[in-house]
């Protein structure tokens, strides 16, 4: 009886529990839908006199704001939310920081450091946001308890720089790290067949190979220094010490407290209600400053205008149909283009694009819509932390191609890759498989035998076409003969900076600089912005994560320490067709 009751009652408070999540879902859901009707003009917060606008950064800073999701309204009032600020979009935050400029009752920026999620180009363009803030004659202070490198090259920006006394501050250079299996495949028998065409294209090298070849290390050494370079000279500028010292600060390690930072990285080593108090007395309020949440913060109109400008964010990696919100889909984002393109309201479209690459055959679903977008009006390209291999294929149609100094793109060549496991399963688990064919090669991208010379022709050939349709694409966009494009493409990969010296990009910039040449283009005075693709419906959403995540959490469970590995032997599998993706899986620290 005892137990029955206790089922009972748990019974009735989950079913209260999930009656109220549902109440709150539906108002969130209602409420965004009457925001989303009304756009004319957006709420305005009272904003006092002398105030601060606060940032806490912590966590991913993404390409485009997903406000749009009611899910992030039920996050704001049930345990389902986290930190204020997670799951920034830079366009949002951009444009806060813009309208922060120009309002007379904010006299300030507090950036407030933890970690922060995001390549190196999207904290250049949030950087250079801070820097068009401050030319205002505005201040911006930064504290942190500890800053690694990223977020300090972000806080550099800062009129004042503090740090905990007992705290850390991180300046050694930039590395990059890569993993290869093919000692472990060998061991366990399984062997990755490898196509591909490139010198530089090393996508497949961590299954061909125990170390990175000559090529790799040169083109990695070579995109790292640059991004490293301009890092110093961000530093230099705003910070108003040499490179050569910045340089020296690195190699010798000499910063290794937050004292040996002060008066060369840092302002100042203080505690943060040391801070805050300074934020006080500069904004003249009595006991503590008047600040204003960045997710709060909306003094701001909406645009009216009949002239719009479509960005449309192609973000993640690329493979065929539909895709999601972090996935290149090209049929998605195919028709966000051609939907853009049909709409006469809106006079130029900016392809908003953060890939490392993937299907050579989804990227040119998409290059042709971008083609036939381009007759009609013009087409921008903004790149922002990569725009690499199938990234730069559906960007080099486009009119003009901006970039970071430190995005990484190029990468022009495709691969291609097939498991065999017949190995694994003779040899490891004794299993024997065999199967009955209507013509010689009926089998051919069987799992569990090797390819003949015959079928590696077949499929190389297939390589080297997708290669030569690939580097035609590029030489027609950019206006180049296909052996300089061959030039500098065989895979490798180059920085923003570098490829704007071989003319892969037109111009350094961001977002922002990429609309107002489309605007420029476009002969607009006036214009109201536009995203595409529309976001994918949260409830599915949170439904498919919640999917991805018990997968996961099963497969981690099964495997434990050999978790990463099976996901890259998933990997390899999933991976159909010819590749153009980045050379290889990297993060630059």
């Amino acid at each position: 009886m005892k137990q029955f009751f206790g089922a009972f009652f748990g019974s009735i408070i989950g079913i209260i529990i999930s009656t109220l999540l549902a109440l709150f879902l539906i108002i969130a859901v209602v409420k965004a839908s009457i925001s989303k009707v009304s756009e004319k003009e957006e709420p305005i917060t009272i904003i006092k006199n002398n105030s601060i606008l606060k940032f806490v950064i912590d966590g991913a800073i993404v390409d485009r704001n997903l406000e749009e999701d009611p899910l992030n309204e039920l996050k704001k009032i049930t345990p389902l939310g986290g930190i204020e600020d997670s799951n920034k979009g830079l366009n949002l935050l951009v444009q806060k920081i813009k309208t922060a400029k120009n309002d007379d009752n904010i006299k300030g920026i507090y950036l407030y450091f933890k970690s922060l999620q995001a390549g190196f180009a999207t904290t250049e363009e949030l950087r250079n946001a801070l820097i068009d803030f401050k030319s205002s004659g505005k201040f911006i202070y930064s504290y942190s308890e500890a800053m690694g490198q990223k977020e300090y090259y972000l806080a550099s920006a800062s009129t004042k720089i503090f740090i905990n006394p007992q705290g850390g501050i991180e300046w050694k250079g930039l590395s990059t790290s890569i993993m290869f299996y093919k000692k472990m495949f060998d061991k366990v028998g399984l062997d990755v067949q490898i196509f591909r065409h490139g010198k530089f294209k090393s996508a497949v090298e961590p299954f061909m190979v125990d170390k990175m070849s000559e090529a790799n290390r040169y083109q990695t050494e070579t995109f790292l220094n640059s991004i490293w370079q301009s890092i110093l000279k961000g530093v230099s500028e705003q910070r108003k010490v040499s490179e050569s010292d910045l340089q020296n600060w690195a190699n010798n390690l000499s910063i290794r407290f937050p004292d040996d930072a002060v008066g060369k990285l840092i302002d100042a080593t203080a505690y943060e209600d040391e801070v805050l108090s300074e934020l006080a007395k500069k904004t003249n309020t009595s006991e503590k400053p008047n600040f204003v949440s960045l997710s709060s913060y909306t003094n701001t109109k909406t645009q009216i205008s009949k002239n719009k400008i479509a960005v449309v964010y192609a973000i993640g990696s690329i493979e065929s149909g539909q895709g999601d919100d972090q996935t290149i889909g090209s049929d998605r984002i195919a028709k966000a283009i051609k939907d853009a393109r049909l709409n006469d309201d809106i006079k130029a479209i900016v392809l908003r694009v953060n890939s490392p690459g993937g299907s050579a055959l989804a990227s040119d679903v998409m290059w042709r819509e971008v083609t036939l977008a381009k007759k009609q009006k013009p087409v921008i390209v903004s790149m922002g932390d990569l725009a690499a291999s199938g990234g730069y294929y559906i960007s080099c149609a486009a009119d003009y191609i901006f970039a970071q100094p430190n995005t990484i793109t190029g990468s022009i060549g495709v691969f291609g890759m097939m498991p065999n496991f017949q190995k694994i399963v003779e040899e490891k688990l004794f299993i024997h498989i065999d199967s009955v064919n209507t013509n010689k090669y009926s089998d051919l991208g069987s799992l569990f035998r090797p390819v003949s010379k015959p079928e590696y022709d077949f499929i190389q050939g297939s390589i080297e076409k997708v290669y030569d349709v690939f580097t035609s694409r590029v030489a027609e966009g950019r206006k180049m003969k296909q052996s300089d494009v061959d030039s500098v493409g065989q895979g490798r990969v180059w920085s923003g900076l570098d490829a704007l010296k071989i003319n892969l990009v037109d111009e350094i910039g961001g977002l922002d600089k990429a609309i107002a040449f489309a605007a420029k283009k476009a002969k607009l005075d006036d214009y109201k912005i536009i995203d595409f693709p529309k976001l994918t419906n949260p409830f599915d959403k949170w439904l498919g994560k919640k999917e991805k995540d018990i997968e996961n959490k099963i497969m981690k469970l099964h495997f434990g320490e050999a978790y990463p590995i099976m996901m890259q032997l998933k990997e390899i599998i999933k991976t159909k067709g010819v590749q153009a993706r980045l050379p290889f899986e990297f993060s630059v620290n």
